[in-house]
């Protein structure tokens, strides 16, 4: 029985990886549909934030009932509650990346993007892809260093979030207003996407350690020469 039990648990963890590979997949795609005005991609990124939602339905489920029937304690618990609450964060990644497609499909045959913002755009679905590979990665490994480093990985996102804004109120701004609004909620999408990863790697810390990860340092990078 306790042999089924924990691969019940390994299970879950397994769900929870998949979940954050096909969210990662998806901001990309939703990224590249957005910058090529591809309606088609952007409705098979649409389409496939079921996949995502079913998959996280299937995980309170199991958790639920390993809740119900096992009542773990201690570490065992820990990994329940913590896996539901990842879940929570990789479904709603999966809603950001939808958005972004809805909106490539909203503007089609236009691109909701203007030119001079693209490489700007390029490298916040870029680096959203890459920090969910990583809170993939962190959950798959247990790194808590790792896990850790995302939130100084995510000031990057930031730094493009704060770029696109100091775009709009340039004064030389001449793309319009529904433009400056597309902008602007593209921004809020891949910077959310960027905390939600965090977050989830946040949560591994938790469940690793029993600490959260506010609590916890960096380890400190070596001085060169020393």
């Amino acid at each position: 029985m306790r042999d089924a039990y924990h691969e019940e648990l390994d299970s879950i963890g397994e769900g929870l990886v998949e979940m954050a590979r096909l969210v990662g997949s998806a901001i990309g795609r939703a990224t590249t549909a957005m910058l090529d005005a591809d309606l088609k991609l952007a409705e098979a990124v649409i389409a496939a934030d079921q996949k995502v939602d079913d998959l996280q339905h299937d995980l309170e489920a199991r958790a639920i009932a390993l809740l119900a029937r096992q009542q773990p304690v201690a570490t065992d618990l820990r990994i329940v509650v913590t896996s539901l609450r990842m879940s929570a964060d990789l479904e709603r990644s999966g809603d950001l990346a939808q958005h972004v497609a809805k909106l490539a499909r909203l503007r089609f045959p236009d691109r909701a993007v203007p030119g001079d913002l693209h490489a700007t755009i390029l490298e916040m679905g870029q680096l959203a892809q890459r920090l969910m590979a990583k809170a993939a990665e962190v959950i798959i490994t247990k790194d808590v260093d790792l896990a850790l480093q995302l939130e100084q990985d995510d000031d990057e996102m930031d730094l493009l979030h704060r770029t696109l804004f100091q775009h709009l109120m340039d004064d030389r701004w001449k793309h319009g207003i529904e433009t400056a609004v597309d902008v602007t909620l593209l921004g809020r999408y891949y910077e959310r996407f960027a905390d939600h990863a965090v977050s989830v790697a946040k949560r591994v810390v938790y469940l690793v350690t029993g600490e959260h990860a506010d609590e916890l340092q960096l380890p400190e990078a070596p001085v060169e020469g020393a």
